[in-house]
């Protein structure tokens, strides 16, 4: 850690531009964690940086701190080439989007993650497939790095942590306790910023809802299939994650999946688990993800992916 926190350092002082960003569709640790690499900069070496995005950020997390500050990828030129290219939690390649052409011209890249990943892009690497949250690495750089934050950087990383563990359901290690309790006691206040996150529209609440009531149980009812077509992926703010709240809450429910009709032919694939790892089952559709939550995107009819769907889950 220490010799690869010097060449971090060394990096970002010598760089003259400097960009950040995450994956495609950012969630709360994705999104959180850039903003929060972005004031870290600002604030203990006076640089400027750039977040850039693809996809859409979801209405929820519009209020978090220093949103304004991410940058759409066209609003960037693109022949912008930047010194040194940070990437957080972007999973693999594939998940960079339209930003992946601004990596690629990139002198230097350094990358902070928690996914499994077979096809590293930084030249260096801050990674640990065992923290819940792409923020629990930064913050063990800042603690390490003895860097200065401030209270946005403090509420970000908090952010992350709450999101990508799901309010704490999807917790494996005692560390994010840890690292939870140490941002509260730096200024973080969880109630406030839980309440800052319920801020979805209402076509998006009752998309999910209509999603929630007209789902499938297959398996004696511990495997749940919700569908969210085309039409109604339109009005989709984020990734349906109220969907398969309300679905995992069901007794004798231990899977939840949910299709996303993205674009004719490309659908979107969630999966959730109570406590069995389903990760393997999203990398047999080409994705990937989290022991108990993972996800991938196939290029197939709705109706064949749906069918895919309840072959793989066939033994559990």
């Amino acid at each position: 850690m220490k010799k690869n926190i010097e060449i971090l350092i060394d990096k970002i002082k010598h760089a003259k531009s400097i960009a950040v960003s995450g994956h495609k569709n950012p969630d709360g640790d994705s999104l959180c964690s850039a903003l929060a690499i972005m004031k870290l900069i600002n604030l203990n070496f006076n640089k400027r940086v750039t977040v850039i995005y693809d996809g859409n950020i979801p209405r929820e997390l519009e209020n978090v701190p220093s949103r304004k500050s991410a940058c759409f990828h066209k609003h960037v030129p693109e022949d912008d080439k930047f010194d040194l290219y940070i990437l957080v939690d972007y999973g693999t390649r594939k998940n960079l989007g339209a930003v992946e052409k601004f990596v690629q011209n990139a002198d230097f890249v350094i990358e902070f993650d928690h996914h499994h990943n077979d096809d590293i892009i930084g030249n260096l690497c801050f990674d640990d497939v065992e923290k819940a949250a792409t923020s629990q690495i930064i913050y063990d750089v800042i603690r390490n790095a003895k860097f200065k934050t401030d209270s946005e950087i403090i509420d970000l990383l908090t952010v992350a942590l709450i999101t990508d563990t799901g309010n704490f359901k999807f917790v494996r290690h005692s560390d994010v306790f840890r690292d939870a309790m140490e941002l509260v006691d730096a200024g973080a206040n969880m109630t406030q910023l839980v309440n800052l996150l319920n801020n979805k529209d209402k076509k998006t609440v009752l998309v999910e809802s209509r999603a929630a009531s007209n789902a499938e149980f297959f398996m004696k009812g511990r495997l749940v299939i919700a569908t969210i077509n085309r039409d109604d992926y339109k009005q989709l703010d984020g990734r349906g994650e109220l969907v398969m709240r309300l679905l995992g809450q069901i007794h004798g429910v231990q899977y939840v999946v949910l299709l996303k009709e993205q674009r004719e032919n490309q659908i979107g694939i969630s999966f959730r688990s109570r406590s069995v790892p389903i990760n393997q089952i999203a990398e047999s559709f080409g994705g990937g993800g989290h022991l108990c939550a993972a996800g991938a995107v196939v290029m197939d009819s709705l109706d064949n992916v749906r069918e895919r769907v309840k072959d793989a889950f066939k033994g559990m």
